[in-house]
């Protein structure tokens, strides 16, 4: 299946904002396989740690970025840092329209103000807008607040007009896919599932390093966004039970990931005593990430059980996987999905209940290498993106009109 048609070659035009690309796994994912698909693809994207430049070309892939002043944090930080990023989103697509044309205007969430970008080009050129729905931006919004009002429905509306404007929309598991045909009134023809899978070749596995356990037994890993629904004073609490209650002094945690709460996450483990079991390492490189996940004994997923995250698919828990790692997680509804015997499930939001699952695989060598190698042949043979990019395939294929009867699906390597 190619891009080029006779009309020529077919051109994307990606724009993200939640992450730098290549940085935002997802959407390179996307890009690289759409590029070698034969389409010419451009991204617009934020700069970011690593990823300073106005312009470059990675992997037949054009990456724009744009300066984006900080992440929304308050009602008042919305109404700075969407604007600023519509503002660049526009400015760039019309200097990407100039030096090599689109016919897609690919759209990843959140915010769902993208769609204004994509209905000004729809409108006046014709060009397709697909829906990459990668959050449930009220959701989000209810998460990172505690409650809804004005704002809320606002967004609402967003993701209505959004799914109103799509073409076609791509949902990362089951759950957005009946969000997008209930709540945006889509078809179900037009809602294609694409999820998350990590890149086998990208995921090695190497000798654990024990200088990344800080001379304890053990280590526990966590990868991810240092934000307020991803639950890290859950698992501070967690570490504070297990080393002043349970007396467990044999546990290094290490943190991988920025965000807006990384310096109060530190600041609190300080404050409850185990700064020293806690190391919060910031954005790492792909080298010291590997490093330290295969060095890890257990892998953790604090996230918060809310609307949001109950119905989101995590990178994370495949990464874990893909590394043979066992995990501890909340119960929820795509994180049971994805691990399914991978992982435990601690009750909901209850972090002792969450340290105790902890300690149960780490006193249990035997269960944690089932544990391991049963996400990792998942993932191999199910979840892995080999196994997802043909399905991308086919719902471009189906928005210009050349789709097969199914999309083929080729083995992990």
């Amino acid at each position: 299946m190619t891009a080029s048609t006779g009309e020529g070659q077919r051109k994307v035009l990606i724009i993200v904002e939640n992450l730098p690309v290549p940085f935002d796994r997802r959407v390179w994912h996307e890009a690289t396989t759409l590029a070698a698909a034969g389409y010419e693809v451009a991204v617009i994207c934020p700069k970011g740690f690593a990823a300073a430049e106005d312009y470059v070309c990675l992997d037949g892939v054009h990456i724009y970025r744009h300066p984006l002043p900080l992440e929304a944090r308050g009602w008042a930080a919305y109404f700075i840092e969407y604007p600023v990023a519509l503002f660049y989103q526009f400015r760039l697509a019309f200097k990407v329209r100039r030096e090599r044309g689109f016919d897609v205007v690919h759209a990843c969430n959140p915010p769902d103000l993208i769609f204004l970008v994509g209905a000004f080009f729809k409108l006046l050129f014709g060009t397709r807008f697909v829906f990459d729905h990668h959050d449930l931006n009220p959701e989000l919004f209810e998460a990172k607040f505690g409650r809804r009002g004005p704002l809320y429905w606002v967004l609402r509306l967003c993701e209505r007009l959004t799914f109103a404007l799509a073409d076609i929309s791509i949902a990362t598991n089951e759950s957005y896919r009946r969000i997008a045909i209930d709540r945006g009134h889509m078809s179900p023809e037009r809602v294609y599932v694409v999820r998350s899978g990590p890149n086998l070749a990208r995921l090695k596995e190497l000798p654990p390093d024990a200088v990344h356990r800080n001379g304890r037994t053990y280590l526990v890993g966590y990868i991810g966004v240092i934000g307020g629904q991803e639950g890290i004073d859950l698992l501070i609490d967690a570490v504070d039970y297990l080393v002043h209650e349970r007396g467990r002094k044999d546990i290094q945690f290490t943190i991988m990931g920025s965000g807006p709460e990384l310096e109060t996450m530190r600041a609190l483990a300080a404050r409850k005593g185990v700064g020293d079991y806690t190391r919060f390492a910031g954005r790492v490189s792909d080298q010291e990430f590997l490093a330290i996940l295969n060095t890890a004994d257990v892998c953790v997923n604090p996230d918060r059980v809310n609307e949001m995250n109950d119905k989101s698919t995590m990178n994370k828990i495949m990464e874990y996987m893909a590394l043979r790692k066992p995990i501890v997680q909340f119960d929820m509804t795509e994180g049971r999905v994805s691990a399914q015997e991978a992982s435990l499930y601690a009750k909901p939001n209850d972090s002792r209940d969450f340290a105790d699952k902890i300690a149960e695989l780490l006193d249990s060598p035997d269960r944690r290498a089932r544990m391991g190698a049963y996400g990792q042949r998942r993932v191999a043979n199910e979840l892995s993106w080999d196994h997802e990019a043909p399905k991308l395939l086919h719902a471009y294929a189906q928005l210009f009109g050349a789709a097969p009867a199914e999309p083929t699906v080729h083995a992990s390597k």
